[in-house]
């Protein structure tokens, strides 16, 4: 089971970041990753994800060709997966899920299969289990990189992406990442979810405005 309390996060500790900003930031530390370990929480059920043509065919509700383009990145994610095995360089990702899926979610646990594929390391945990820990409020989108940064990423009411606030304290992102693995290790892989799950889903046939 996941912990029951999670580390406060206090805005004011950290520094806001504008999105060309965090992305400009958050591409130069990674490139500099040498055998660390990075983690990504992620919380909310819809984004309005961009520069993905597999997520426009989506916002289209033409399922059959975003799960072609999503098939097409197979290239990019082979060389993504080889420069992280050179830098020695693993990420996990927690993905929270309430059920029913959302039209965004369904698409999105396509898209973390495909990419556990290539050695990102996937697991899925249930919205129920940390319901004692959101009794105030959701837990907040966050990425933990090398050990050394927690990104906080904002997001609009509608989940377009607004940049994310840049924590660097020791204790802060330590914190963080403790309470990230946490939820991984009680977590179950994406390839048993999505089989037990997903898989048998129809396309989805309506999405949020």
């Amino acid at each position: 089971m996941p912990e029951v309390c999670a580390p406060v996060l206090l805005p004011e500790r950290g520094e806001r970041l504008v999105r060309e900003a965090y992305r400009e930031d958050f591409r130069e530390r990674s490139a500099v990753l040498r055998d660390a370990d990075s983690w990504k929480l992620e919380r909310r059920q819809h984004f309005e994800e961009q520069g993905s043509p597999s997520r426009d065919a989506l916002r289209r509700g033409d399922w059959e060709e975003s799960l072609r383009l999503m098939a097409e990145r197979a290239d990019t994610l082979a060389a993504a997966a080889r420069k992280d095995e050179r830098q020695g360089h693993v990420f996990h990702r927690v993905r929270l899920v309430e059920e029913p899926l959302t039209p965004y979610l369904q698409w999105e646990l396509h898209s973390l299969r495909q990419q556990a594929r290539f050695g990102t390391r996937v697991r899925v945990v249930s919205a129920e289990s940390v319901a004692a820990v959101e009794r105030s409020q959701p837990l907040p989108e966050l990425v933990v990189l090398g050990g050394r940064t927690l990104f906080n990423v904002l997001y609009s009411e509608a989940g377009h992406p607004q940049g994310a606030i840049r924590f660097t304290e020791p204790d802060v992102v330590a914190e963080w990442e403790h309470y990230i693995k946490s939820l991984y290790e009680s977590g179950e892989e994406i390839a048993s979810y999505f089989e037990r799950v997903v898989a048998r889903l129809p396309a989805p046939t309506s999405l949020p405005e």
